[in-house]
């Protein structure tokens, strides 16, 4: 028996993998061009890039979680490449980093090469969006473990910083204002929910469940060096992804500090409004599991705020002042307390 006749017997597709690969190759393009040796080896060899005095490392990894199968379901793949680089991607930035390279895993209970590309394809769109470069990744089949049509992402971005240009959320202070950045629907948390809502027949299945994760890197890294250029401070910076408003937005300060949000500050799109009745849980619930139209936060100082907000407008982001920077014994000891 050969190689190829027992991998064909245990339900795998050989033929199919490296078609897979031949078509990713085309929708990479010049996208792996960092690369020393090019696409194909067993791992990714990169130089760091040139111009950085004292460069940190920073990483990231993340998935699409459960909206990969409402994509599924809907039958389009062409929209959560950039949904995992953006959960990848953008928490990178969360410490000020340039994201670089990216690398993707794509599990397959069934290797479609035309499907495998077009969520490739998706990614590197993406990576091209915000200045990183698809240097490798990783499909793999599992017949019998998952079901033919099933397929789950993992993404992995590497960024780099200047070390004194770091942000880690210790340079906030008391007094900092929070500038809530708008988000482009429900991004990629909070999907388990969403299924059961539809399972259950409470929530429609629609293609805006399908809207793409917003992608910061570009906005925010013009905005740290606007910021810096006119000697105002970054006190941190927030990813609001998993765990919502409620779950993140303090990790953009150091310790001793929280954050108070005035609830009604910013607009709230419809659907997290129709989430609300679907789910019958109340606002709090809901900014404790999704982003509720804030998908990205910086922390600055009082005298950053015009400059902060005209920055983000200028790239097509609308923001809004949200909250403030307290500390934690005017918080109750708790790093987050809502405010009417």
């Amino acid at each position: 028996m050969t190689v190829r006749t027992a991998y064909a017997e245990a339900g795998v597709d050989v033929q199919a993998g490296e078609r897979a690969v031949e078509l990713i190759r085309a929708r990479i393009g010049s996208g792996g061009k960092a690369l020393l040796g090019g696409i194909g080896a067993f791992g990714a060899a990169m130089e760091i890039p040139a111009g950085y005095r004292q460069p940190i490392l920073v990483t990231a990894t993340d998935g699409v979680g459960t909206k990969t199968e409402i994509a599924q379901r809907l039958g389009r793949l062409d929209t959560i490449g950039q949904d995992l680089v953006a959960m990848c991607a953008d928490d990178v930035v969360c410490h000020g980093a340039q994201p670089a390279f990216f690398l993707d895993y794509i599990a397959m209970g069934r290797v479609d090469p035309d499907r495998v590309a077009t969520l490739v394809g998706g990614i590197a769109t993406a990576c091209e969006q915000v200045g990183c470069s698809l240097v490798g990744g990783e499909t793999a089949e599992h017949p019998g473990l998952m079901d033919p049509d099933a397929f789950d992402l993992a993404g992995f971005c590497i960024g780099f910083v200047e070390r004194d240009e770091l942000i880690d959320g210790g340079a906030a202070k008391e007094g900092d204002v929070v500038v809530g950045m708008a988000s482009s629907g429900l991004h990629a948390n909070g999907y388990s929910l969403v299924r059961r809502l539809i399972d259950t027949g409470v929530l429609t299945l629609d293609e805006e469940l399908l809207t793409p994760t917003r992608l910061y890197a570009g906005a925010v890294l013009s905005l740290l060096d606007q910021l810096r250029g006119w000697g105002l401070r970054v006190g941190g910076l927030a990813h609001i992804t998993g765990g919502g408003l409620a779950g993140n937005l303090h990790r953009a300060v150091g310790a001793g500090l929280g954050v108070r949000v005035k609830v009604g500050s910013w607009p709230e799109p419809r659907i997290f409004r129709s989430l609300a009745r679907a789910a019958g849980i109340d606002d709090a619930q809901m900014r404790a599991t999704f982003n509720c139209g804030i998908g990205f936060a910086a922390v600055v100082e009082p005298a950053a705020v015009d400059t902060t907000v005209a920055s983000l407008r200028e790239a097509q982001i609308e923001a809004w002042v949200i909250g403030e920077v307290l500390p934690l014994a005017e918080l109750g000891g708790t790093r987050y307390l809502e405010a009417e």
